[in-house]
């Protein structure tokens, strides 16, 4: 019985055909690149289930059916290589950090709830023009007077003092009316 690949994903006999004809070749395809055997059996059917998915958009004029298969499988283990990296990095990220007890919580909520205006204040500053934010951070964390700041801005000592106004009277109001 012949087997047409656009009809694997609805016809359980053509999939078994095209699956006893390229197995083999797909498992060769996947344990040159993967070398936990577990993994390259799962890759494997993994490959053939989304060639089941996709087995619509095969089209014979692009290449042959082990050419289209070989890019499921690329795309497949592509994927779970992906998923794999992003696991490690979880993992390690994970792995550096010590489980916390109740009294480890407990102070960092304190710690977050006693910090809740300087967030505030941040959430302020940043939501002020750029050149603006720029001329407070100079005067109030560089410790520059208002003329120096003005002189590294390229602005006049006057359009900095209106600024710097401007921008102190922003942040209290913001910080007088929590949204």
């Amino acid at each position: 019985m012949a087997y047409d690949v656009t009809t694997i994903g609805h016809d359980p006999d053509a999939f078994e055909l095209f699956y006893r004809a390229h197995v083999e070749v797909v498992g060769r395809f996947v344990a040159r690149r993967v070398d936990d055997p577990h993994a390259a059996a799962d890759l494997t059917a993994e490959v053939f289930l989304a060639a089941i998915e996709s087995a619509r958009g095969y089209r014979p004029e692009r290449g042959s059916e082990v050419g289209w298969l070989f890019g499921v499988a690329r795309n497949v283990i592509a994927a779970e290589q992906r998923r794999w990296h992003r696991h490690r990095r979880a993992a390690a990220e994970v792995a550096g950090r010590r489980v916390l007890d109740a009294d480890d919580l407990a102070r960092i909520e304190e710690r977050i709830d006693a910090e809740a205006v300087a967030r505030r204040t941040y959430e302020a500053v940043r939501g002020l023009p750029d050149d603006t934010r720029a001329l407070l951070e100079l005067v109030a964390v560089d410790g520059l007077s208002t003329a120096e700041a003005a002189q590294v801005l390229g602005i006049t000592a006057v359009a900095a003092r209106v600024r710097l106004h401007r921008a102190r009277r922003a942040v209290r109001l913001s910080l007088a009316n929590p949204s």
